[in-house]
């Protein structure tokens, strides 16, 4: 008769619970350069996309300007616009890649401290504008609002318990 040997295998599940308490760093570095990566594409395509309908020059430094954001002109109030909008975009990107409501203002507030020490590295000194704060301070804001709403939508979710059919709730 032949015996069959089973070896164990790893699972990324711990058995019996919905999620896993234990600190892993390296998913959470992971998370972090993830939503930083993707917080920059996204404000580069929201950039580049209003520079084009509004006609405006394209340029790096637009992700890292202080002089150009402000209601006086219309290339500050398009730099506005994307910040805002990356705003939004940024939260779908969290609840996706985080999914924890707990943790929304965590990383939110490390991608805008990244950003902060990246303006600063990039033009030598540290942002002082009013209206780059302004900015930085209602996006993150609104960043962490919304992902918040989000990932509570989903962590609020019934869960079935049943070994039936699947009930609607």
């Amino acid at each position: 008769m032949l015996h069959l040997i089973r070896i164990p295998v790893p699972s990324l599940k711990m058995g019996g619970q919905f999620r896993s308490f234990q600190w892993d760093p390296v998913l959470i570095i992971g998370q972090i350069i993830a939503m930083i990566s993707f917080w920059y594409f996204s404000l580069g395509m929201w950039i580049f996309v209003l520079d084009v309908i509004g006609k405006f020059d394209l340029s790096t430094e637009q992700l890292f300007t202080q002089s150009d954001l402000g209601l006086y002109e219309d290339s500050g109030r398009t730099n506005i616009i994307a910040y805002a909008l990356n705003s939004l975009t940024a939260s779908f990107i969290m609840w996706t890649v985080v999914g924890r409501t707990k943790q929304c203002l965590d990383f939110t507030a490390t991608i805008h401290g990244f950003h902060f020490f990246a303006c600063w590295i990039y033009f030598g000194y540290v942002p002082v504008t009013f209206w780059w704060w302004v900015t930085n301070i209602i996006c993150l804001a609104l960043t962490t609002v919304t992902a918040e709403f989000l990932c509570m939508r989903s962590e609020m979710k019934a869960i079935p318990v049943g070994m039936g059919a699947k009930v609607d709730l």
